[in-house]
């Protein structure tokens, strides 16, 4: 018996060796062995920058140097195996965009038609063989005794979109840019983004010739330009001759909008839009005619807002590139799964009749909250698959710039390998970067990620970039769910604890739960999981330490480069400024246990806790998002049972943020109630508006003697009758946020 389990194992093990051998016989070895050269070939000098990573790296890795050699075709044969490079200068269009890696009997080839694409050859000859570039600054070097590549082989490796651009932090790398094969906008276009104000700056022409822009609501506007204007169009070709001629090495430039939706209505315009299907019609007949002009010259323009759509019954020049903006969709789902997004996939359909140039701008990140957790990373495969299968020729995937955010380093690496092959195993390229960068935390890393997907999907709520931690304080970022975070966070973090550069990774994934705290503490006020509680005087207090944690997390951000935590500019310090003016913005007053009651409804989005927001004592900061009550184009009427209360003065809490459409009211009026009927009081007529950008926080007082005594007060605050001519837009209506009704005896 054990004579013959003997055998097996040894028939086993010969079985093994056979198979090995077999495997070395089929595949290309190159041995770390010391005193043995290896050398990479290189047929002329163009292919040896190339090389020379190549050697950096793969000397990183062996022991014995690799060398660098011109290829001779006098030299003599080698035994040995080699790499060799290759750089053909081919001018075939096929060519332009790929590489070949192959081989034969004996040598690896990296063939590529110039140095660029050589070097993308070599960076994915590394990748075979386990190197990693997690980061800019993040690398994994294995140690090897050898490399093998099978034989006889040869395999064509082309992008699944021509171009590729990726803004996120570490796409400001040049070498991380290369090893992930990723474009760079910064370098690409003479010009990028909106444009219109750079090529025909509203400060130099506007006073002088308002007749160059746009005429929307029956005013000129510096907003935009007139589409039908022949000075315009000359203008603008006169700008774009000099900008073209200073940068001959651009690729692109872009002729587009303004972030606005204002856009031309004279009379030559609007006949334009009629005609070819909404406000984009009058931008392409513009467009063909700058195209025209430069017909060598890419000209790339924003499909955004009301340009979204595709011009009907127009021809659109072979150099123009629509570049097509989907800011809205739900982000929570793929885009075939949410059947909401029908009407995009149609859009889609119509612009790729229309044009074979058709880029996409991806929204990747919450750009209200950069570390507030957004789990949309389940999504990415599944979109970027459906992104090429309907033809989408370039992507600019916008995340955040230059700031880490939540999850960041995840992000742009998923993101970069999709951009360029949207086949990859999803799944399997996830566990590698979380193995490769958390170490030993990365399965609760894993588990953490998710529970956020499953929470997120379970909710079925749309996901939107503009939201945060208040708006999603009952889907996935609910108190329970933070509290399952927060374990398998703090299991990470054991995991890791001898670790300092892994402990400070998933610190800053902690960051975005202490974030989220924060934020949803200002939402519930003194509730259980709000920053206040009630003093034994009555007074609210915050809860001890959560300043000092506030104040950690600021300078945490810091520390991290996470100068920003919005795409408003918001710093690490000025939150933690903007927390202690919270912490000191409240009120003991009469009206703090009244019952209230809505006579006209605010907005669903804006109607924070309810009736509770306006009598708790907690006044609203800046942020519009956290207790602030809104009626947007309707007046806002508010009931307060007083119970013959004894008071005499009344402060109203309204918002000025005119960048978002929320105004002061016209009139305030104060009505009682006494013997089964409302009678006006007192009255708060305003002057008229003025222009301010700044976010004001406006106080209004009424003192009257006649509120003392009454059952109950109504509060009408009457609504602008409509947006000032500075703010005009369409499908935009005024409207008016309070925070805090107080009422005082004195």
């Amino acid at each position: 018996m054990f004579t013959t389990r003997l055998n097996l194992i040894y028939l086993l093990l010969f079985l093994v060796f056979l198979n090995l051998k077999s495997m070395a016989q089929s595949n290309i070895q190159i041995e770390n062995n010391m005193g043995k050269e290896n050398f990479i070939y290189i047929t002329n000098d163009f292919a040896r920058p190339a090389a020379k990573i190549l050697k950096t790296y793969l000397d990183k890795s062996f022991t014995n140097p690799f060398l660098i050699k011109k290829k001779n075709e006098n030299d003599t044969p080698r035994k040995t195996s080699s790499i060799q490079l290759i750089i053909t200068n081919s001018k075939n269009k096929k060519d332009e965009n790929s590489f070949i890696i192959k081989s034969d009997e004996k040598d690896i080839f990296l063939v590529a038609s110039n140095e660029k694409l050589l070097r993308y050859a070599v960076y994915t000859l590394l990748e075979n063989w386990e190197f990693r570039k997690f980061t800019s600054k993040d690398m994994y070097i294995p140690r090897l005794k050898v490399v093998s590549f099978p034989k006889k082989t040869e395999k064509i490796y082309q992008p699944s979109f021509d171009y590729r651009v990726l803004f996120y932090p570490d796409a400001f790398d040049p070498d991380f840019r290369d090893w992930h094969k990723l474009d760079w906008h910064l370098d690409d276009f003479s010009i990028w983004g909106h444009s219109f104000y750079s090529l025909l700056p509203a400060k130099e022409f506007f006073k002088t010739n308002p007749d160059f822009f746009a005429l929307y609501e029956g005013k000129r506007r510096a907003e935009s330009l007139c589409m039908t204007n022949e000075t315009v169009v000359k203008n603008i070709i006169k700008k774009m001759t000099l900008i073209i001629a200073q940068n001959p090495n651009s690729s692109f430039i872009s002729v587009s909008q303004n972030d606005e939706i204002v856009h031309c209505e004279c009379p030559s315009c609007q006949a334009l839009n009629e005609k070819h299907g909404g406000p984009q019609g009058s931008l392409y007949f513009f467009l063909n005619k700058i195209a025209k002009h430069f017909p060598k010259t890419r000209i790339v323009t924003l499909a955004y807002q009301h340009t979204f759509k595709a011009p009907l019954n127009l021809k659109i020049q072979p150099n123009i590139y629509p570049l097509i903006c989907p800011i809205e969709l739900n982000r929570g789902k793929s885009i075939l799964a949410d059947s909401t997004n029908k009407p995009f996939i149609k859009i889609l359909e119509i612009w790729n009749k229309l044009t074979s140039n058709l880029y996409l701008w991806d929204y990747t990140v919450q750009f209200s909250n950069y570390l507030s957790p957004f789990p949309n990373i389940s999504t990415f495969s599944e979109n970027y698959k459906f992104f090429k299968q309907n033809k989408i020729k370039g992507l600019f995937v916008q995340g955040y710039a230059d700031v880490p955010g939540d999850f960041s380093e995840l992000r742009q690496y998923l993101l970069a390998k999709l951009l360029w092959d949207t086949e990859i195993d999803i799944d399997v390229t996830t566990d590698d970067f979380l193995r490769g960068f958390y170490g030993k935390a990365a399965p609760s890393v894993k588990k953490y990620l998710n529970l956020l997907t499953k929470n997120q999907e379970d909710s079925n709520r749309t996901l939107d970039i503009y939201s945060g931690p208040v708006q999603n304080r009952n889907t996935f970022l609910s108190p329970n769910a933070m509290d399952e975070y927060d374990q398998i966070l703090e299991e990470a973090a054991e995991f890791v604890t001898e670790d300092s550069v892994l402990s400070s990774r998933i610190n800053k994934l902690r960051l975005a739960l202490e974030f989220v705290y924060f934020e949803q503490s200002k939402f519930y006020g003194a509730d259980k999981q709000g920053m206040f509680i009630i003093n034994s005087e009555g007074k609210k207090q915050v809860k001890a330490g959560l300043s000092e944690r506030v104040q950690k997390f600021a300078e945490t951000c810091n520390k991290l480069g996470i100068y920003e935590l919005s795409e408003g500019g918001l710093s690490p310090n000025k939150y933690y400024e903007n927390w202690l003016e919270i912490t000191k913005n409240t009120a003991v007053h009469l009206g703090e246990k009244l019952e209230v009651h809505f006579l006209s409804q605010p907005s669903v989005e804006f109607s924070a806790k309810g009736t509770s927001s306006l009598i708790d004592g907690i006044r609203g900061h800046t942020d519009y998002n956290i207790n602030w009550v809104g009626w947007y184009g309707n007046n806002a009427e508010i009931e307060i049972i007083t119970k013959k209360l004894k008071f005499n003065r009344i402060i109203i809490h309204f918002l000025d943020n005119q960048k978002s459409w929320i105004f002061i009211p016209k009139k305030i009026t104060v009505f009682g109630y006494k013997n089964k009927k409302w009678y006006p009081i007192n009255e708060k007529i305003f002057v008229d508006l003025e222009e301010i950008y700044d976010v004001k926080l406006n106080q209004i007082e009424i003192v009257d003697k006649n509120f003392s005594g009454l059952e109950k007060i109504k509060i009408v605050a009457q609504n602008q009758d409509d947006l000032p001519v500075w703010r005009k837009r369409k499908n935009k209506k005024p409207m008016i946020m309070i925070d805090e009704i107080e009422l005082y005896n004195n």
